[in-house]
């Protein structure tokens, strides 16, 4: 038997989690049966039925779990080591608790439940990348005064990036452009034609003669994305996790809506070549996701992340190409990633980084913008609701683009409304909204970056 790991003897660690009801909290809540050291103390989502049902199905012992109505009755149940249920935090003793994984992907309560948890002394362990690219500025300075930890949580894509980042760089590699794959492949059945993704079946038979790059990559990926038009490839999601990392790495998009070229994993490294090598990036430093493109049977990438670098020295490349590393035809660039994210499978190890403040992930900075673009012509009081599986916004297009003090945060948008239209085209800015939620706004404004008067450097 495979030896248990050390953080199993670690003293016992209390869990809050919110948005305990969702799909990340149950593969969390899941993984915590088998990591005995970290309890789940706290568990807030507004079904408090579902979440009863939910831990059924996983086997949690109903005589275990407890709705407490007041503060007396929540802590008599702490420490009594039964599971707390709770539709909202008002009875909540952050006392008794060590670590909250902030996960309801909502940015008021999200937010608000992270600053309730850092003012006493909680650490924080950020699932809801919609609150982290609202407030996490703020949050990340309000944890460091407090002396805790803010930490994006492992097994979402902007945690395993920031991993991935960290252990390159450790390693002198330079790297050229970081990402993810799109959330759903695109299989590709030369059998039938077709392209299915996230279960739409489009015909596409052509895409058999472009299966391969050919001499002119570029031309290549051009008529991939035509013949793929039917299918919804780019979502809020994805720019809202890379987001987090560029807020914390300094990458930059070399697109606001970033390129998405339909890529199999193979040709990573020459299609995030620069361009003067004929990739696609414009300069290092770059951002982006791509649609892993693959044939049935093939292995996924599963929403995994990667980095493109430069080799440096061809023999030691050619070697590792020879072992089945993705290395670019010309030999200058190669790709490392790590095909997965495994939810809150992972996140127990970020759990333990929090409490043992080991990995620590870089600080977030105003560096990046996820804002709003119209799609169309917005009239005064259209109202704008965050809604399905990819949390995106009707009526506008989520863009990354530099920091702007005027400018709203795509997720701040969220139960809002316009106050004067808006043409297509523009970005949305603060003052043409009313309605906004007090306490990510307030958030956000406390982190945002300070204007610099004319003619000084920016």
């Amino acid at each position: 038997m495979i030896h248990s790991h050390a953080v199993r003897d670690h003293v016992p660690v209390r869990v809050a989690l919110t948005g305990a009801g969702g799909g990340y909290g149950r593969t969390l809540l899941a993984q915590l049966q088998h990591t005995p050291e970290l309890i789940p103390a706290v568990l807030i989502d507004p079904d408090v039925d579902g979440m009863r049902r939910m831990l059924a199905e996983l086997g949690h012992d109903a005589i275990s779990l407890v709705a407490p109505a007041t503060g007396e009755e929540f802590r008599d149940a702490v420490a009594s080591d039964r599971t707390v249920l709770l539709a909202d935090a008002t009875p909540l003793s952050w006392d008794s608790v060590d670590v909250l994984v902030e996960a309801t992907g909502h940015v008021s309560s999200g937010t608000a439940y992270a600053e309730d948890a850092l003012a006493h002394g909680v650490h924080v362990v950020m699932v809801s990348k919609e609150v982290d690219t609202v407030a996490g500025v703020a949050l990340a300075a309000k944890a460091e005064a407090a002396g805790v930890r803010y930490l994006p949580g492992d097994g979402d894509q902007p945690a395993n990036l920031l991993r991935l980042v960290d252990w390159i760089s450790a390693t002198g590699l330079e790297i050229v452009a970081i990402g993810k794959s799109g959330e759903y492949d695109l299989v590709f059945d030369p059998g039938t034609g077709t392209v299915t993704q996230a279960g739409v079946t489009i015909d596409a038979p052509a895409l058999a003669e472009v299966l391969d790059l050919g001499d002119e990559p570029l031309a290549a990926l051009s008529r991939r994305a035509d013949l793929v038009a039917g299918l919804k490839r780019r979502a809020a999601a994805d720019l809202c996790e890379m987001t987090v990392v560029a807020m914390r790495t300094g990458a930059v998009p070399d697109e606001e809506s970033l390129h998405y070229p339909v890529a199999r994993v193979a040709e990573l490294a020459d299609i995030y070549a620069t361009r003067q090598d004929g990739g696609l990036v414009s300069h290092d430093g770059v951002i982006d996701v791509f649609s892993a493109l693959r044939l049935p049977g093939e292995a996924s990438f599963a929403g995994g992340v990667f980095a493109v670098v430069r080799t440096g020295d061809p023999v030691t490349w050619e070697m590792l190409r020879g072992k089945g590393h993705v290395v670019s035809r010309d030999g200058r660039y190669a790709c490392l990633y790590w095909p997965y994210h495994a939810m809150g499978v992972e996140t127990p190890l970020t759990i333990h980084a929090a409490v043992t403040g080991a990995g620590i992930a870089p600080r977030p900075r105003p560096t990046v913008l996820l804002a709003a673009r119209a799609a169309t012509a917005l009239e005064p009081g259209t109202p704008f609701r965050v809604t399905g599986h990819h949390h995106e916004i009707d009526g506008v297009a989520p863009v990354m683009v530099a920091p702007d003090a005027g400018l709203a945060p795509y997720y701040l948008l969220g139960d809002a409304r316009l106050r004067r239209r808006v043409e297509a085209g523009e970005l949305v800015r603060l003052d043409d909204l009313e309605g906004v939620a007090p306490v990510p706004l307030a958030a956000y404004l406390a982190g945002r970056p300070t204007p610099q008067p004319k003619g000084t450097d920016q």
